[in-house]
């Protein structure tokens, strides 16, 4: 039987609304994606027999995961298909929810890229184990599987983000010190400091998706990355003169990042990824507009996992 909905279960609901959205976005990379997710889990939660739900946190974050993993499964040949780079798309957040190093860690672009690779089912499976220390037993409930399944997503998933992903990054004063010089330089046109700030081997991810002039393969190399963001003062860029250009530091996906916009509208975003000394080692550049809508409507999203 349904029961309405009383004030008291929209207040539940909205007290872990923000982790509800945090579980979808680490699963789906998507900020608009994951907003859905999070609406379809109210239709569920509003419909169902609450005077059964003992434990509504874990209740709700089980229907959430299953609904973020069904919409990831159904997106997925979308993603294969795209023109360029796929990169995940990235939101504004706050730096008190990120305080927590890990939080911040697991909501990167870096990060989300390498959960990119993994099945949808190791990827809700890591999401919900690592970062939000889910039991075996929760997570099976949740994604529709044996505990015994579960545990063996989990172990591959664990094994592949190891590989690709590593453990030390630079502590999180070095990376904003290393964006704010890379920022100045960038907008001052200074090619050698930029030289400097890049590893040797840094690469450049560009995300046009066919709806602007992007770099569709990745630009890999110290001096042609620098060349790159050297120029960004003086080109026009989507048909935006650079004294209509603005750039700003802003924190995003639990990191510093650029924000570019013209008068009208958020042009681009640019992120980093920094290797234990500080420097940059991969560069995400956002520039498809159907993905930047999240930044553009300016929401600040808490993306801690309690």
């Amino acid at each position: 039987m349904t029961h309405l909905s009383t004030d008291a279960d929209q207040q539940v609901f909205q007290q872990h609304r923000n982790l509800l959205f945090s579980v979808a976005y680490r699963v789906l990379g998507s900020a608009a994606d994951a907003e859905d997710a999070v609406q379809d889990a109210w239709i569920k939660w509003s419909a169902a027999d609450r005077s059964q739900v003992t434990d509504p946190k874990a209740y709700l974050a089980r229907i959430v995961s299953n609904l973020a993993l069904e919409r990831l499964r159904s997106t997925r040949h979308k993603r294969e298909t795209y023109v360029g780079p796929w990169l995940p798309e990235p939101i504004l957040t706050s730096g008190d929810a990120t305080e927590a190093v890990t939080d911040a860690e697991s909501v990167s672009m870096a990060m989300l890229v390498v959960l990119e690779t993994l099945s949808p089912l190791e990827r809700a499976v890591f999401v919900l184990r690592e970062i939000f220390a889910f039991s075996h037993a929760e997570i099976a409930e949740a994604v529709e599987r044996s505990e015994a399944a579960v545990r063996q997503a989990a172990h591959r998933a664990r094994e592949h983000v190891r590989a690709r992903r590593p453990r030390f990054t630079a502590d999180r004063s070095r990376q904003r010190e290393v964006t704010e010089r890379f920022f100045a330089a960038a907008t001052g046109g200074d090619i050698n400091t930029l030289m400097e700030l890049l590893s040797p081997d840094v690469t450049l991810w560009t995300d046009g998706g066919g709806k602007v002039r992007q770099a569709l393969r990745p630009v890999v190399g110290a001096q042609p990355v620098a060349g790159w963001f050297a120029a960004i003062g003086t080109v026009t860029y989507q048909g935006i003169e650079p004294a209509d250009m603005n750039a700003e530091l802003v924190e995003i996906n639990g990191g510093p990042g650029i924000l570019f916009s013209a008068p009208d509208r958020v042009i681009a975003t640019v992120t980093f990824d920094f290797d234990a000394d500080g420097r940059i080692t991969a560069i995400h550049n956002m520039a498809n507009p159907d993905k930047l809508q999240a930044i553009a409507d300016g929401t600040t999203h808490d993306v801690g996992t309690q």
